[in-house]
C-alpha cells in the first residue's frame, strides 16, 4: 500500500501520487502514459499531472493495479 507520507516530490498536487518505493518497472507508465513520467535519472515514476476526466481516472486506477511494489496511491492531498 502506498504511503502518502513518502510521496515523490515531483507528484502533481492532487489525490493521485507515487511514493518512494517505486522502481522503474514500466508497468504503470504502460497503463497511464499521459499521466505518469520518469524522473530525470529514470529511477522512479511520478504523477506529472492529475487525471482530468473519467478515462484518465480509469487509466490511473489501472496503473495502481499494475504496480508490483504498490507505490501508487489515490488518497493523497
Amino acid at each position: 500500500m502506498a504511503d502518502k507520507n513518502s510521496k515523490q516530490p515531483e507528484n502533481a498536487p492532487g489525490k493521485w501520487y507515487v511514493d518512494t518505493t517505486c522502481v522503474p518497472c514500466h508497468s504503470c507508465v504502460d497503463e497511464a502514459p499521459n499521466l505518469l513520467k520518469y524522473s530525470d535519472a529514470e529511477d522512479y515514476v511520478y504523477f506529472d499531472r492529475q487525471p482530468e476526466n473519467p478515462e484518465e481516472e480509469k487509466a490511473a486506477q489501472f496503473a495502481l493495479q499494475a504496480c508490483p511494489t504498490e507505490a501508487i496511491g489515490d488518497d493523497g492531498d
